[in-house]
């Protein structure tokens, strides 16, 4: 659907973007990620023809990208866009319109989405009345009431109590079902592990972690284990002697969870063979990394790298 390849932006020297490539595919949940002033929101600009990249070429099927595709598609900016005197049922009908609907159809779109999204009996308040997660709801509403095929959503979840992103989030992954392409730039790595098919994770203007998240999650899997057992933490540390190493430790009442890493060719078989006879097993999981983790280890290993090259170049 999207193609970006190596795109830069500078501002008055500074280096916004330096040679993203990204590819987002049609029909899927992408996932933009990074730490504040990395680039996404530029980056989102750059996608809506807000801003003109200083190098490099964005592809919207398979053609260079233009404002006319930019009307077909659907923006939830970070910032409020909406009119703070203007009543919610205008914002809706305004932008509908703007976006190619009819007059018709905008006020056939406005009641649906009102009703869908719990805020018909605020329909005639003006925006500046409502609270943050309300003009959210608007904000959310007018990035889609013309049914755009693809979808660039700016921490859509900000604002929001848990029933309400929960609302969004089931919205999300229908559009999803009905083939809608979803470029989503969020800080909320929950929403991410549930909703995204890929990421891209940006840090200082550069990619610095791309691909599928379950490909993802697989090449930041350690190996590691968590073990709930009943018993001895010291019998324990005992029998395991050196089949595996104790990473963490969290106590509860009457059991105790070791996060443990194997350090044998046979893994986890050879640490239960080792503590099975010494105290009792309750559970046994995979650690799987988080997103989370693996957004923290991703920056933490690009920041090592530049500190590398800094003393190399010194």
């Amino acid at each position: 659907m999207i193609r970006v390849s190596g795109v830069a932006k500078y501002f008055s020297g500074h280096k916004a973007l330096d040679g993203v490539d990204l590819e987002i595919k049609s029909g899927n949940i992408h996932g933009l990620l990074g730490p504040n002033g990395a680039g996404k929101t530029t980056l989102l600009r750059i996608l809506n023809c807000i801003l003109l990249p200083d190098r490099g070429s964005v592809l919207y099927k398979n053609k260079v990208l233009t404002f006319d595709d930019v009307r077909t598609m659907g923006y939830l900016p970070e910032e409020r866009g909406l009119y703070k005197k203007m009543s919610v049922w205008d914002q809706i009908l305004y932008f509908g319109r703007l976006r190619g609907l009819t007059y018709h159809d905008a006020r056939q779109k406005a009641r649906h989405w009102l009703e869908k999204l719990e805020l018909t009996s605020w329909q005639h308040k003006k925006a500046q009345d409502l609270s943050k997660g309300m003009q959210q709801k608007v904000q959310f509403i007018v990035a889609i009431v013309h049914d755009p095929e693809c979808i660039i959503l700016d921490e859509p979840f900000s604002g929001f109590d848990p029933v309400n992103a929960a609302l969004i989030r089931d919205e999300i992954v229908q559009m999803k079902n009905e083939g809608r392409t979803i470029l989503l730039s969020t800080h909320n790595m929950n929403s991410v592990e549930e909703l995204c098919d890929d990421i891209t994770l940006i840090h200082k203007a550069r990619v610095v972690l791309q691909g599928q998240v379950n490909d993802i999650k697989k090449q930041y899997n350690s190996g590691a284990y968590f073990i709930l057992f009943k018993g001895s933490f010291i019998t324990f540390t005992h029998a395991l002697w050196t089949t595996g190493q104790v990473l963490d430790r969290i106590d509860q009442s009457d059991s105790c969870t070791l996060k443990i890493q194997p350090l044998t060719p046979r893994g986890i078989n050879a640490v239960l063979e080792a503590v099975i006879p010494h105290v009792e097993i309750l559970e046994v999981r995979q650690a799987i990394p988080t997103m989370s983790e693996i957004f923290i280890s991703a920056i933490g290993e690009t920041l090592n790298t530049h500190v590398a090259d800094l003393k190399i170049t010194e």
